[in-house]
């Protein structure tokens, strides 16, 4: 395992390869209204910028997977193992797997074996390819239902992140007062909720259809939506992205409880 201070460093770089991600993101739809995936956004990032740059985002985002991971496995929260707290270290592992996913898509990238289109095949956004997956498997309409509604679950949750400012307690105290870096983290969370709940929706239908092409990701889910409402979202995703570098700045990774639960967990 690596030490604590590289993990907290490298995921510090994760915070800001997200950042760098939903700006890219949000400023194509916000721009030219051209909907993007996180892999579609880091295609056009390789198409810019080089392996470089894709290299140090898989970088971070692995170490962020990492984090996450842990968050799931050792509570690096604090959140509890009641039903909320439980919830909580279910949506880290989640996204832990998340961004390893994404780590994986970036050193493609990074290594000449992505480009634009990867992980599609015969068109198919990698939502529909998941859903067609999932259908091929015994009760797979099933495990549709309950991923979307697990998303559309933590769609409700980071709306609810959005309007009790909660985000905050996770920041240093010299940033966690300011007003701007709370309505950024608001105008975020709450894009990103309204987009987890579109695409928690599509799989539900997907499930109760059993039609994979009911199923579409983030791409998809802000192509759904026009005019001024898919500009207020898209405005919030650049938001959020940057406010994901003000964590990869100020967001609290290994306070002593933190390092505290980290170091048990290896010695046991």
């Amino acid at each position: 395992m690596p030490s604590l201070p590289s993990l907290e460093m490298f995921t510090r770089v994760g915070f800001a390869a997200r950042g760098l991600m939903y700006v890219v993101i949000g400023y194509l739809a916000l721009r030219f209204g051209q909907t993007e995936s996180g892999e579609g956004a880091l295609a056009t990032l390789a198409e810019g910028s080089g392996k470089l740059l894709l290299g140090i985002m898989a970088l971070g985002f692995a170490a962020y997977g990492v984090w996450r991971l842990s968050e799931a496995l050792v509570d690096t929260e604090g959140n509890g193992s009641d039903a909320k707290g439980s919830a909580a270290r279910i949506g880290g592992g989640l996204s832990g797997l998340i961004h390893l996913g994404l780590a994986i898509v970036a050193a493609n990238f990074a290594f000449g074996s992505g480009g634009s289109g990867a992980g599609q095949s015969g068109g198919q956004s990698g939502a529909e390819q998941g859903a067609a997956t999932a259908l091929a498997l015994p009760g797979g309409p099933l495990l549709l239902l309950v991923a979307g509604a697990a998303l559309i679950g933590t769609g409700l949750w980071q709306l609810a992140k959005a309007a009790k400012a909660d985000f905050l307690r996770h920041l240093d105290g010299r940033v966690a007062g300011q007003a701007w870096v709370m309505w950024l983290g608001r105008a975020g969370y709450a894009a990103r909720g309204i987009v987890f709940v579109i695409i928690g929706w599509s799989l539900l239908q997907a499930g109760l259809s059993d039609s994979a092409a009911q199923a579409g990701g983030m791409e998809q889910a802000l192509g759904s939506l026009s005019g001024t409402l898919l500009a207020g979202v898209a405005l919030g995703l650049l938001l959020f992205g940057l406010f994901s570098f003000v964590e990869a700045r100020y967001r609290r990774i290994n306070d002593p409880n933190v390092a505290a639960r980290l170091k048990g967990a290896v010695r046991a």
